[in-house]
């Protein structure tokens, strides 16, 4: 399959793209601003695991139009078509509302929201061209409405609601495509992202494990789930 995955850098998309890859015959897009580490992560990969291949691409989501077209004319002309996308990145910035900036909020939805949407709007004519295409987002618990709120995480929460309400609606909109939109919805999970928003909180679910479970749902969820929003949590947040 081919396969685009954003946040690669670190944290659940870096572990997403080594699971993938040891999953045997796959082309892995990984995108992020890091190059070096995604230098070092196809390195790893493309070395312990020869029949899977990843391509480091790195390209910041808060890029103009030139670089998104710039992205799907490679994805286009390398592989022709696109199998999963899997839109994983994210920000977080944890502070209270009233001393949060109008920058520090921009950044979130920039990331969380509209990179997500904007990609799959500019892929969508690729993918599903032969198997069914999957498209999944990753969202939070603290973005599903009823779940337990924490504060210093208004904003992020609120992108991630917003990212989970878009694919219940791309889910209706191309309902009669070959292309399903899912999204996964994590508590806690141990990555650099949650160490840095919550430097003494220790997750109880490793990156690694939930790539586990990720990579299964992304490589056969779109043949039971069309639009649905799946919590994926051992705890709250």
């Amino acid at each position: 399959m081919n396969i685009l995955i954003t946040g690669a850098g670190r944290g659940i998309g870096f572990a997403m793209v080594k699971e993938f890859a040891s999953r045997g015959n796959h082309n892995i897009v990984a995108l992020s601003r890091n190059m070096e580490r995604l230098n070092e992560l196809a390195g790893i990969c493309n070395d312990i695991f020869p029949s899977s291949k990843v391509y480091p691409y790195c390209m910041d989501l808060e890029s103009g139009t030139k670089e998104f077209t710039v992205l799907y004319d490679y994805i286009n002309e390398s592989f022709g078509l696109l199998d999963i996308l899997l839109n994983n990145a994210g920000y977080l910035v944890n502070k209270p509302f009233r001393t949060l900036q109008v920058e520090d909020e921009k950044k979130m939805w920039a990331i969380n929201y509209l990179a997500p949407s904007r990609l799959t709007r500019l892929l969508i004519p690729i993918i599903g061209l032969k198997e069914k295409g999957h498209v999944v987002n990753i969202s939070s618990m603290g973005g599903l409405q009823g779940s337990l709120k924490f504060p210093g995480l208004s904003s992020y929460s609120a992108s991630k609601s917003a990212l989970a309400t878009l694919t219940e609606c791309l889910a209706a909109e191309f309902k009669d495509s070959n292309i399903a939109f899912n999204c996964i919805a994590p508590g806690s999970v141990q990555t650099e992202m949650l160490q840095e928003a919550f430097p003494s909180y220790n997750a109880k679910m490793s990156a690694a494990d939930f790539a586990v479970y990720l990579t299964d749902f992304c490589l056969k969820g779109m043949n039971y789930c069309n639009g649905k929003i799946l919590p994926f949590s051992l705890s709250q947040p």
